[in-house]
This record gives structure tokens, sequence and C-alpha cells, in this order.
């Protein structure tokens, strides 16, 4: 398996500025295919006042590399960029190098609209065939693998081609008219997310982050340099709540450990760790309809604690005099002066998601009956098929969810490897 650290390459910031001191040399890769830079610019008076903030208040210290360990602190963003533009995993693994072998096909505007029983097979439940259509529908084709399928068709894609496939509940797949083949009635369950809130200060202008979008892709065009170049912000601050909140007197801390964030600021506060979001969904026979789904954001009620908390931890990092001259207020939403009403309803109508959700085919241990894939990937209950994406994972994670679905799916390659 290849670690993390063979997997990244870490590249100069667009327009080669020098990085040096934001970041840890001994902790990153640099022959990998994934590219991960910092932003472009030199620091910002913003960035300059967060050193400053360090000094005033040890709660919020400058940590050299968020991915060394102890993320706790403020640190300089690091991000999937170089030369100027994103590094994917389509950029990484599906290079020209890799599209022209031999052994590999990509098909494009085509669905798999269902996994099926290999019809030469002697086992029960050996799903090693998968049907297909264009994208709009039409005429359908079966494939049938030697050995096994791995299905990766993400968070939502995935249980949607299990659930049209048979797999699932078998009440609601029936109340759907779907013959139920293999009943795993955690299918399109569980999922978790990242949720944010926005919150806004006043600053004294210039001081803006309004960019001037015509200049901006005049330079990236020219030398791939510029603001275009990076994300919307420099840094990030990864912070927990107090151990004395009174959050914790009514519920269980549901962080990993004591250097585990429960918040996270860029330009937003992001609660890192959620204790439940239950997922509401309607899907229907038809693998080509879009499916109806309620993230159930904020319904648990640890995760309006929690939002509260964390806009607490961001009023206080900006209420320093390392931030004197530079803001002059904060417009909230303030759940110190807002009735527990009205503060709920501000955050309710304007909650968002940082596009992080797992657990709709939930890893379990091979011999329990909650779960969708065992230790290995494999569907439970059947054979000739894997599942690898971000489905899998049981639980948000206390961080963005790319390096760790990179991680998986170079687990998932080496799992397959040595069956095969």
């Amino acid at each position: 398996m290849l670690s993390l650290l063979e997997h990244e390459k870490w590249v100069q910031p667009a327009g080669g500025r020098d990085p040096a001191g934001q970041f840890d040399p001994r902790v990153h890769g640099y022959r990998g295919k994934v590219l991960v830079s910092l932003p472009w610019n030199d620091p910002t008076d913003h960035d300059n006042r967060t050193a400053k903030n360090a000094e005033l208040q040890k709660e919020f210290p400058v940590i050299l590399d968020q991915n060394a360990g102890r993320p706790i602190g403020v640190t300089w963003k690091q991000s999937t960029i170089g030369n100027g533009e994103r590094s994917s995993a389509a950029t990484a693994y599906l290079g020209p190098d890799v599209r022209e072998r031999p052994n590999l096909t990509i098909l494009v505007n085509t669905y798999i609209t269902r996994v099926l029983p290999a019809k030469a097979s002697s086992r029960l439940h050996d799903f090693r065939s998968i049907e297909i259509a264009p994208r709009r529908g039409g005429p359908t084709r079966l494939l049938t693998a030697v050995n096994e399928i791995i299905l990766s068709g993400g968070v939502i894609g995935t249980p949607q081609i299990l659930l049209n496939s048979g797999i699932g509940n078998k009440t609601e797949l029936e109340a759907l008219g779907i013959p139920p083949l293999l009943n795993l009635p955690d299918v399109g369950q569980g999922m978790t997310e990242h949720v944010a809130a926005n919150v806004a200060w006043t600053v004294i202008p210039p001081k803006t982050t309004i960019i001037d979008q015509a200049t901006a892709l005049a330079m990236w065009q020219e030398n791939r340099t510029g603001p275009l170049t990076e994300m919307f912000t420099h840094q990030l601050l990864w912070s927990r709540i107090p151990p004395d909140s009174p959050i914790f007197k009514e519920f269980e801390d549901p962080s990993t450990g004591p250097t585990s964030p429960h918040i996270e600021m860029p330009l937003d506060v992001v609660s890192s760790k959620w204790k439940h979001m239950p997922l509401d969904s309607t899907f229907t026979s038809n693998p080509f309809d879009v499916p109806i789904i309620d993230l159930g954001l904020l319904s648990h009620p640890f995760d309006l604690a929690a939002i509260k908390e964390g806009i607490r931890i961001v009023k206080k990092f900006y209420s320093s005099a390392a931030w004197d001259g530079f803001i002059t207020g904060f417009r909230g939403p303030d759940p110190d002066k807002l009735s527990n009403e009205e503060f709920e309803k501000i955050i309710r109508d304007n909650a968002f998601t940082f596009l992080h959700p797992v657990g709709t085919a939930s890893m379990s241990s091979k011999n329990s009956k909650r779960g969708v894939v065992d230790h290995e990937l494999k569907l439970k209950g059947s054979t000739g098929i894997r599942i690898v994406d971000a489905s899998v994972f049981p639980y948000v994670l206390t961080a963005h969810t790319q390096a760790a679905v990179y991680i998986l799916a170079e687990r998932a390659a080496d799992l397959i490897r040595d069956a095969w």
C-alpha cells in the first residue's frame, strides 16, 4: 500500500514564492501524483495578525503544519492545487499514461443501472454482472466480471445502484416495486456530513476579500498565477470546544481524542464532528431519477449546541487587540444576544454542508448484523462485489474527506491485488 506521503507531491505555490516556515517538509511527499501546495501570494495583513493574536490568546496558537498530527491552532491552508490548477483524483490517477493502458476502457455518458447475479454462477448472491445504459436511457447491456465488480458510485450513487438492484431494506424495496434479492437494511442509511454556518464581521476599508475578477482571470490566463489559483482563505483555525463547556454536561464528547478538533474556521464556522444526522431519502425504481434527499441537518440537539460553541470560539478569536484597526464589529449571528429561538431560526435557515458526506454503505465487522460492507470492503451476504468510495466510512471524519478516500482506495487496491 502506498503511504499518504507516497501519493502526494508537494509543489511550490503558483508564482513560485518561497513558503518556508508555513509547512513542515518532513510530513509531506514529493514523488506522488496528487499535487499539494500553499496559497500563491505572500501573507496578508490578516494573516500576519494571527501570529500577534496567538501571543495574546494562547488557546489559538500558530502551528507549523495541520498534517503533522496535532492540528489544533491556526495553520496555513494546504490545497490539492499545482501549477495553478486543481489536482484531482482524475488528473492524478487517470492521466494519459493510465488512460492508454490496453486493459482499461472508460465509458462516458453511461449509467450503471443495476448490479445483478452472474447467470453462470452456482453461488447465491454472486453479484458479478452490471447492467449499463446511456445517460438519457435507452437499451441496456449486461457486462459480467471474471472475478469481481468494484462499485465506486459515491455516497449517493452507490446506494442508489444497490437499491435499484434489490439490495437494501426488504420492506422498503417491496414498497417501491423492486424485487428484494439481498436484505441489507443499512443501505442508503447513516449519512453524516460537515455542517457550516456563516459568521460575519465588519472591517475597516479597504481590508476586503473582494476580487477584481477580470484582473484575476487575466493573471491566470497569462501565467497560471493570481487569486484564481487558490481557495477562498489562506489560513484555517482548528479548535476544540472548552472542556468545561456546558455542552458536555448534556452530551458525550464525540471527538476521537484530546487533539482532535471540534471546529474548523476558514471564512465560515464548520463543525468537524457531529453527533447524529439521519438520512431521509426518497428513491424510485427508475435508476435515472435523481434521489430526493433530506440531510437532516441539525436534527440532533448536539448539532445546534456545537454551532453555538463554535461561534463563541471564533468571536473570542477576533476579540483581542491584535485586530485593532482591522475589525470594527461582530455582525453575528450572536448566540449570546439572540434568544434561543431567534438563533436557531437563523442557523437553520442558513446552514449548509461542505460536501463531505459519508456512511450510506457503511463498513462494520464481518459478523455484525449492521453495515453494508465488511473490513475487506466486500458487500455483506454476497460475493463478487466490493464498494470503494466514501460511502463505506461509518462516521464523518474530523478532517476533510479527500485524502482519506485516496487512502481507502490505495488499501482497496492492495486487497484486490492480494485476492486475485
